[in-house]
């Protein structure tokens, strides 16, 4: 039975074959630790009993007033351990942390248009499209985002999100971050 626990900073050794996939973004050592440091409980991965790394999540708390919110900065998992449920279960984790104790009012995340599975993955834990972010990612190719987001407890009035389902465009640098 796998375990989840928080991230380590010894974890940045042995996390690498997590991160070998064309659509996980790779930051910087700096980075990681900065959301560690800043973030231990949005930060989570999943194990073996041996204690081989299988996913992780990274995820911080942003924003002021309503805006308020949980995001997730990074979820992926090793592809050997796909289609088990260990995203849905970081998830879960990270939206619970996000309510308590953080208080918030949403959790948003970024996607790739052209990642179908991680959309429609997120699109059952509850999370609908607020906006498309033109040319979001770059490297390769320049692709859109879907900022995605999902109303907590707090939102009672789900503000958060729009309850017509449209989204609206936005240019990358009106995103703040």
């Amino acid at each position: 039975m796998s375990s989840l626990r928080q991230f380590k900073a010894t974890d940045l050794f042995n996390f690498n074959a997590i991160n070998l996939d064309s659509l996980t973004e790779t930051y910087n050592i700096s980075f990681y630790l900065s959301y560690l440091a800043r973030w231990p409980d949005l930060f989570s991965v999943q194990c073996t009993p041996s204690s081989t790394l299988m996913a992780y999540v990274m995820g911080k708390a942003e924003g002021t007033g309503t805006d308020w919110h949980g995001h997730v900065t990074a979820i992926t998992v090793a592809p050997e351990y796909r289609r088990l449920g260990l995203a849905q279960g970081m998830m879960a984790l990270l939206e619970r942390v996000s309510e308590y104790p953080y208080d918030g009012y949403f959790v948003d995340l970024f996607v790739r248009r052209s990642n179908k599975v991680a959309i429609e993955m997120y699109t059952q834990l509850g999370y609908s499209i607020y906006r498309t972010v033109k040319g979001y990612y770059n490297g390769e190719t320049t692709e859109d985002a879907f900022d995605m987001r999902k109303p907590l407890k707090r939102d009672v009035d789900r503000k958060s999100v729009r309850e017509n389902g449209e989204s609206f465009i936005v240019e990358p640098h009106e995103v703040q971050f």
